[in-house]
């Protein structure tokens, strides 16, 4: 009777559950042990995080370059000055003309509040508002730019010490990530040989498969997700200056943002346009409607198709629940990265699985031999 329920799934199930929660009773006795190593780890997460974005967006080039035979380190040290150009430029040319517009943005703050306020009467005047008293709404909430401009100081002092831990971590992930990037370039292409010779013989070569798969799904989701941020970007751009709308490269470098959100993106990066143009001229706001709905368009008939493809493959519905859940976990970048990380552990799980299949197949095949 043991032996049985020895080898029963229950038995199996409740031994695991129980080892799992000791581990956990045991991990949450000795955080001593673990806040050194989960503070080592936070502290590389960014700086590795974003050299491994620029990574995979210029490794494509650097392999280019060895296509028409140039060494990989003097192809490195080329895409590099090209990246430190392009920088060079946006500093000394976008950044500060995006700056201006930001700078301008917010001046016009009040009078934008103040086309709301004169919306709202007109609205309230008609009949149907005829009880409202939009007065007495208006006073209750109280605004005075005075105030919450004393407000904002008030809270700027208080948090000054984490301004200075802010810039001090922004110096060193701007003086670290070009070091790690420089190495992931230089020498990305020994990792899967390195690993391969860690790995159990037998299973080398899955390895390396899984490993290939992996990488495939995480480069074509960061390259394609930046083409069409730039794509997007630049032509919601253009479209917003045919239009005549004011702040048309800061709405249109919003827009390239916030399309790497899926499916609330483009709503995202609609928005501040709208809210600018649509108490002034409500036709100009249609035409920032129609600007984007073009743009949409062609990404997602001709850009995406091409640069990304059917490689993830997730349903609508999933992403939508990633969106939230990892949103809900981490925040922005929690829905920034939900996606990717769906995808790589969807690709080894799969990958895993079809292993198992096709492994009870070949024993299957062996059994009916016999």
């Amino acid at each position: 009777m043991f032996e049985k329920l020895r080898q029963s799934k229950l038995f199996f199930w409740s031994v695991e559950l129980l080892v799992l929660a000791t581990l956990i009773f045991v991990s949450q006795k000795i955080n001593f042990i673990f806040s050194p190593i989960a503070t080592f780890f936070s502290t590389l997460f960014a700086p590795i995080l974003i050299a491994g974005f620029l990574y995979y967006i210029l490794n494509p080039l650097v392999k280019l370059l060895e296509k028409i035979k140039v060494k990989r380190i003097y192809a490195v040290i080329i895409v590099f000055l090209v990246l430190v150009g392009v920088l060079v430029l946006g500093i000394f040319t976008l950044i500060p003309y995006l700056a201006q517009q930001v700078t301008s943005l917010l001046k016009s703050m009040p009078s934008l509040a103040d086309n709301l306020e004169t919306w709202a009467r007109e609205i309230a005047a008609k009949p149907i508002f005829a009880n409202i008293n939009v007065q007495e709404q208006i006073d209750k909430l109280n605004i005075s730019y005075s105030e919450l401009f004393s407000n904002v100081l008030q809270k700027v002092s208080v948090s000054l010490g984490s301004i200075f831990a802010t810039i001090t971590s922004v110096t060193m992930i701007v003086v670290t990530v070009p070091f790690i990037l420089f190495y992931m370039l230089k020498d990305g292409d020994k990792l899967q040989p390195a690993i391969r010779k860690l790995a159990p013989k037998k299973h080398q070569d899955e390895v390396v498969d899984l490993l290939h798969q992996m990488n495939k799904t995480i480069a074509t989701y960061i390259s394609g997700q930046a083409i069409e941020c730039l794509f997007v970007a630049t032509c919601t751009f253009i479209g917003y200056l045919i239009v005549g709308v004011d702040y048309a490269l800061l709405f249109g470098v919003i827009a390239g943002l916030t399309n790497l959100i899926p499916y609330l993106g483009p709503y995202l990066g609609l928005l501040p346009a709208v809210l600018v143009t649509v108490f002034t001229s409500p036709t100009k706001a249609l035409l920032c409607c129609i600007v984007v709905l073009i743009v949409q368009q062609l990404d997602g008939n001709i850009i995406y198709p091409n640069v990304i493809g059917k490689t993830l493959k997730i349903h609508p519905l999933t992403i939508i629940l990633i969106l939230l859940v990892a949103g809900n976990l981490s925040g922005l970048l929690g829905i920034f990265l939900g996606v990717p990380i769906y995808a790589v552990v969807r690709t080894i799980v799969t990958y895993f699985y079809d292993i198992y299949k096709l492994r009870q197949k070949k024993d299957e095949e062996t059994q009916l031999q016999l």
